[in-house]
């Protein structure tokens, strides 16, 4: 969050053209072998002191390699096994969309059927229900609109809270801001009302609809969504890989719940690699499998994009390969599970660490190793620009926050420059210039700097609506005036210089205070109050930062964290207003003219920066609510 803050106070007018660059991604040798993987995978484990690693690399006819490294737990030296129980976060969340599509093919219901004629008591927000309801489809391809869950519906310890009662906990969360059906935001409530659907129309609880329709056929033997044995589970650490976490009672045990093993992840990963067969039986339908894997309900789906976020399950490109899966996160547990049917191959790993860092690394030596000896699929061959191209350039904003709560921050950080150059289609922002080449229509396929290009289509140009002219580009992009653009982007960085200017002007009249001659009275509060309203900021934002380590306990429960971000902004607007009214003020009190000047330059910047995080609701922020 400190970087998103810094660079959308002082990057935007470099960003736009061009200017920032990408850092480039590390290199791996692909392994050449089982064991030369494992001796990878163990270098890894000890560089970034991960204890542990849960691994499967499945084939369509069988496992290759199911096994576990490391420590389950450091206290007690406890080994990691293929049985040992990881906990695979949001990947959980694909048996809520294999639930729902079941009691299709039963006849019970409809993925278009609207959600609140199923359960009228599970209440929601949707001002544009009369003519584009809330659909079951929208739940699981994230496209109600609605936030994501609020930190106190993370934070809340639900070990024996009803699935009915963790939804009523947290209505508040569930609004849609846009119409449902028309972008994607993640959301974890959706998967979590569309299980509670399943329980209604099955008259079963949902984790025991799964297990005997799912986990037993497939063969998921020690699968389980609650709290197993201390024995068998990995235990959950901090980045520093000796610092445990509690056991976390997700309270949508649905959306992320589920502790597995290598070997229930391995019979899994090969489920899907025979598109829903278990041992020559049909489980599930092929067409069903299809489904998952392919978005409908967007505006991007719609106009013929196939990659996206389908029914928990989502497109991803690794090297010029097309991936499908899921990845999943909890406090100290990290998962991925990815396959390609074409190939019939796929993987999951687990750590049970938060490192991001060694996280990516072993994920880049898995797919290093099982695609080192195939081919891959063709690119395909640029098209022309389609004629109204030129009808998409201009600015855009980011216009589908996962959270509400960052979206003040997203408007400034995330402002891009589209323009169409030698049939291309460039869009600079701060993560610098990323380009893309037409293959049909309004689709368009990434080009990477430092990776083979995509093989399929992932930006489109959405046909204009009523509610404006977007791109899917990762994001879902809404067009700006360029006027309003540039005075957005103008005001933004003198905005922040000005700010950053106090923090720097500050040492010099500080240290002049030391000298009795350059002593001036009259213009003390003029400094000083600023500076004041600087620190409270810079508050803020180290609040933020030095709470990641337990951000959901530390921000989601009244606590002295989550009081000292609800303090250090409303302190932050207050000594802002003083400053501006001490400048005001200054005219009669014999201050220097250029101190005056200075003062009512940066004093205006501050209350302009405190009437825009007063708009998106950052004043007085109580993250426990």
């Amino acid at each position: 969050m400190c970087k998103q803050i810094i660079s959308a106070l002082i990057l935007p007018f470099l960003a736009v053209f061009g200017f920032a660059a990408d850092k480039p991604p590390e290199k791996l040798k692909a392994a050449q072998s089982i064991p030369e993987l494992q001796q990878q995978l163990i270098k890894i484990l000890a560089d970034s002191h991960t204890p542990g690693v849960s691994v499967a690399i499945v084939h369509r006819d069988g496992p290759e390699w199911v096994t576990a490294l490391g420590k389950a737990d450091v206290a007690s030296n406890r080994d990691a096994t293929a049985w040992t129980l990881f906990r695979i976060g949001s990947t959980s969340k694909a048996f809520a969309s294999l639930s729902i599509l079941k009691l299709v093919r039963e006849g019970k219901l409809t993925l278009n059927e609207p959600v609140h004629k199923l359960i009228p008591e599970i209440g929601s927000d949707n001002k544009w229900e009369a003519t584009d309801p809330i659909r079951v489809v929208h739940l699981l391809e994230h496209t109600t609109g609605w936030d994501d869950l609020h930190l106190r519906e993370y934070a809340k310890d639900a070990a024996n809270m009803s699935l009915r009662e963790a939804l009523d906990f947290g209505r508040s969360s569930r609004s849609s801001r846009w119409r449902p059906g028309t972008r994607m935001a993640y959301c974890n409530s959706g998967p979590a009302v569309a299980a509670y659907i399943v329980e209604k129309v099955s008259g079963e609880r949902f984790e025991d609809y799964v297990e005997h329709n799912f986990f037993q056929p497939i063969g998921m033997k020690t699968a389980t969504y609650f709290k197993p044995d201390s024995s068998q589970a990995a235990t959950l650490y901090h980045s520093d890989g000796k610092t445990p976490y509690r056991y976390w009672n997700i309270t949508y045990r649905p959306a992320g719940s589920i502790n597995a093993s290598a070997q229930d992840m391995a019979a899994y990963v090969q489920f899907y690699l025979n598109r829903g067969a278990v041992n020559g039986t049909q489980l599930v339908p092929a067409s069903e499998i299809d489904r998952m894997e392919n978005p409908a309900s967007t505006w991007a789906a719609r106009e013929g994009l196939a990659a996206g976020y389908g029914l928990s399950n989502y497109w991803s490109f690794n090297d010029g390969f097309i991936f499908h899966g899921h990845n999943g996160g909890v406090e100290g547990g990290l998962t991925e599970l990815a396959y390609m049917p074409e190939y019939g191959i796929g993987y999951f790993y687990s750590i049970n660490s938060g490192n991001g860092d060694a996280f990516s690394t072993i994920g880049k030596a898995i797919r290093g190793y099982i695609t080192l000896h195939l081919q891959r699929p063709p690119v395909p061959a640029a098209a022309a620009l389609p004629s109204d191209a030129a009808d998409y350039a201009g600015f855009y904003e980011p216009d589908s926050p996962r959270q509400e709560v960052i979206r003040f921050m997203d408007r400034l950080a995330g402002i891009s420059r589209v323009h169409f150059s030698d049939g291309k289609m460039l869009i600079s922002s701060l993560n610098g210039t990323n380009m893309f080449f037409p293959v049909s229509g309004h689709l368009f396929r990434y080009a990477g700097k430092d990776e083979p290009p995509e093989p399929a289509a992932s930006a489109a140009l959405l046909t204009p609506n009523k509610d404006g002219r977007f791109i899917q580009a990762g994001v879902t992009m809404k067009r700006l005036s360029t006027p309003f653009a540039f005075f957005e982007i103008a005001l933004t960085t003198l905005v922040g210089l000005a700010m950053i200017s106090i923090l720097l002007y500050a040492p010099v009249w500080l240290l002049g205070g030391l000298f009795k001659k350059r002593r001036r009275p009259a213009e003390r509060p003029m400094r000083l109050w600023p500076l004041l309203a600087m620190l409270c900021l810079i508050g803020f934002v180290a609040i933020f930062a030095a709470s990641s380590g337990d951000i959901i306990g530390r921000l989601g429960n009244v606590t002295l964290w989550s009081l000292g971000i609800f303090a250090s902004t409303l302190l932050f607007s207050l000594t802002s207003l003083i400053a501006a009214w001490t400048a005001w003020r200054a005219r009669a009190d014999g201050a220097r003219r250029s101190v005056r000047i200075y003062s009512m330059i940066v004093s205006a910047a501050l209350v302009l920066a405190t009437i825009y995080l007063a708009y998106w609701g950052i004043i007085g922020l109580r993250t426990w609510v």
